[in-house]
């Protein structure tokens, strides 16, 4: 699809991304061109809704995971500060899941770091043109889960299992995972178990690795 038509006006640009090697590749490649501006450099999820305020971007290129948080759970805040803006989410790696869960958080977009730097340039231009913009191989996946054809992995894990997973994901062993939730040992290896099955992991290791990709350990 040939991109759109470069606008009439610079766009402005607040770049949140804690890796500074990371964050200065961006930072080179976008300001070289004379319709992009960074406008701010922020490195977290609290700093970037400060700068959100104060520079008033058209597009926050907004890294998935920060220091203090998950760049895709803070997009909503950021629309309450300012509605208009769009929010193009930046990941290392993704999944439909984390993808559909962009989109539903009113997010303009998901790229992979894995992608080329112009092409990195022209999804910024094309969310600020209004347009939505997910790497080619999670589209598909994107609109089979929003539509429901697709089933959203995990979206089967029932409250006690969500926690169970947030549990493992922070380390702890079954017998802490059982202290924690206040049930007998048996019944937490019951969660555990299950967590595992319905993500379709053959280890707790495997369980972590998979619910980190899909976006299911906050």
């Amino acid at each position: 699809m040939p991109s759109p038509p470069p606008h009439s006006r610079t766009i402005r640009v607040l770049l949140v991304e804690d890796h500074d090697m990371v964050a200065e590749a961006i930072c080179l490649a976008l300001e070289r061109s004379p319709d992009l501006r960074i406008v701010g450099h922020a490195t977290s999820v609290a700093s970037a809704l400060t700068d959100a305020r104060r520079c008033e971007p058209d597009v926050v290129l907004m890294d998935r995971r920060l220091p203090d948080g998950d760049g895709v759970t803070a997009i909503a805040d950021l629309l309450v500060l300012m509605p208009d803006v769009r929010v193009l989410v930046l990941a290392g790696e993704g999944s439909g899941s984390v993808a559909a869960r962009v989109a539903e958080a009113g997010g303009a977009g998901l790229i992979l770091k894995a992608r080329g730097l112009s092409e990195l340039e022209d999804a910024v231009r094309r969310v600020a043109a209004g347009e939505m913009v997910f790497s080619q191989d999670l589209l598909g996946d994107v609109l089979g889960r929003l539509t429901g054809r697709v089933p959203s992995l995990g979206a089967n894990l029932t409250p006690r299992e969500r926690e169970a997973l947030q549990l493992l994901g922070q380390g702890h062993t079954t017998t802490e995972i059982s202290d924690q939730l206040g049930v007998a040992l048996n019944t937490g290896r019951n969660h555990v178990q299950r967590v595992l099955e319905k993500l379709g992991a053959r280890s707790q290791l495997e369980a972590v690795t998979i619910a980190r990709r899909e976006g299911l350990l906050t």
